[in-house]
């Protein structure tokens, strides 16, 4: 473990990978925050990379060549003269009460749900077509958790959003898989998605969880269901930027009230990979 002082340099320098969702193991009462001594996500062993200088992750590390050579890249820019996705639509099974821990994985908000360890086969599920024609195939992907990056990753014909919720979905291996990311914008009216939630954990308190039940249904109501959508292959956002993931990109956003943003930006920092030009990602293909 870093020295405290050591461990607050590295935060402020450096960005580490995406989180994995690994705190899976729910302990103490709901809603009560618990000092675990452990850093979420903030893995010292790993190659010290920046999100503010992600055009240049391949020169870092030779384990890292795929950010820069890869063919199906994330994030990517999106229009609508693309289109909306007419197939891979997705089912969901997703349970109204699931319960998890909340916190912060040093660069926004983020939950993970409670499984057993090395089990994920009964956690929520997503399920959709993959492949073409008689090649097609039913796929089922398994919530682990989500996570929040400020600014947003993609943009909507050049428009960002303030930030990006990602739903992140496993195999029954464990390897991510899909990746459902919701755009976040401030309004009026307050979120019931963000609304269940306690208060926020600030990336000063990596080492906080706070035990919470919540509705991952509502995040979906908010915006239609996802009933419009983008679709392509692509890659983890942060290095190793492995790819044979499948992003789905909702087009309606989920808005907050101002408060509720404000409260999600302050626990969050620069969390957003430089576009990557499309290239083999089969947009809605």
């Amino acid at each position: 473990m870093y020295h405290t002082t050591a461990l607050l340099l590295a935060n402020a320098l450096y960005a580490y990978a995406c989180p994995q969702h690994s705190n899976h193991k729910v302990s103490g009462a709901l809603n009560k925050r618990q000092q675990t001594g452990e850093e979420f996500y903030v893995r010292p062993n790993d190659q010290q990379w920046a999100y503010d200088a992600s055009y240049d992750w391949g020169s870092i590390d030779p384990e890292y060549e795929l950010c820069q050579t890869g063919t199906q890249q994330s994030p990517i820019p999106l229009t609508l003269n693309q289109g909306l996705a007419l197939t891979h639509r997705p089912t969901f099974d997703y349970a109204e009460n699931i319960t998890g821990n909340f916190y912060n994985w040093n660069y926004g908000a983020a939950f993970t749900l409670d499984h057993p360890e090395g089990e994920y086969t009964g956690l929520p599920t997503f399920t959709f077509e993959e492949g073409y024609g008689d090649s097609g195939r039913n796929e089922t992907v398994y919530m682990t958790g989500w996570h929040i990056h400020s600014p947003a990753d993609h943009t909507i014909n050049g428009d960002r959003s303030r930030s990006e919720l990602h739903y992140v979905h496993v195999d029954e291996e464990g390897h991510e898989r899909v990746v459902l990311a919701i755009l976040l914008d401030p309004s009026n009216d307050p979120s019931p998605f963000f609304s269940q939630l306690p208060d926020m954990v600030s990336f000063n308190e990596t080492g906080t969880q706070i035990p919470t039940a919540m509705n991952l249904r509502l995040a979906f109501k908010e915006v239609g269901d996802l009933s419009e959508f983008w679709t392509y292959k692509g890659s983890l956002t942060s290095p190793p930027c492995a790819e044979g993931v499948r992003w789905y990109v909702g087009r309606q956003r989920l808005y907050t009230s101002t408060t509720q943003m404000k409260q999600i930006l302050a626990v969050s920092r620069f969390a957003a990979r430089q576009e990557q030009q499309v290239w083999e990602h089969e947009i809605n293909v």
